[in-house]
């Protein structure tokens, strides 16, 4: 089990990964840090002006990106822990769709939740929320699916 006071899911299963999102192995990617919290799954990621769509806020593709990289991994550490395995399988996004529901300013950190909401099989859905200033900037619900041998996904953590 990863430890949640000092490495991520992502660094303590995953690192050599190098997606974009969630990689800790990719010099230029966004490095989500996800940790469990009780029954969901938590980040605090800090935006930067590159990042920026206009002076002050978050482009909306980064935005889809933390909340789909932190709400697979939500869903990868439930499996595994349904499973009762020992390293969560390489899951892939099915579906998800953003809500946009505010600017998200860039000017202080960014706080990620996501508990997953139904779960059959290999395959689970998540809530995920993007907030900001104390302020709930975006929503996520998403589809991850683990894979199987064959999959180009397949062994990448």
């Amino acid at each position: 089990m990863a430890d949640a006071g000092s490495q991520s899911l992502q660094e303590f299963y995953a690192p050599a990964n190098a997606c974009f999102g969630c990689g800790p192995a990719n010099p230029d990617g966004l490095h989500i840090r996800s940790f469990v919290r009780g029954d969901e799954v938590v980040a605090e990621w800090t935006p930067e002006t590159r990042y920026e769509a206009f002076p002050g806020v978050l482009n909306g593709g980064i935005i889809g990106a933390l909340l789909d990289c932190h709400c697979n991994w939500t869903a990868a550490w439930h499996l595994m822990k349904s499973a009762g395995d020992d390293r969560p399988p390489c899951t892939v996004t099915a579906d998800y769709a953003i809500k946009l529901l505010r600017p998200t300013p860039t000017d202080g950190p960014v706080s990620l939740s996501a508990k997953v909401v139904t779960s059959e099989g290999s395959k689970a859905t998540v809530d995920g929320t993007l907030s900001a200033g104390g302020k709930v900037c975006a929503t996520c619900r998403g589809t991850f699916v683990a894979v199987k041998e064959g999959h180009p996904a397949f062994h990448r953590w």
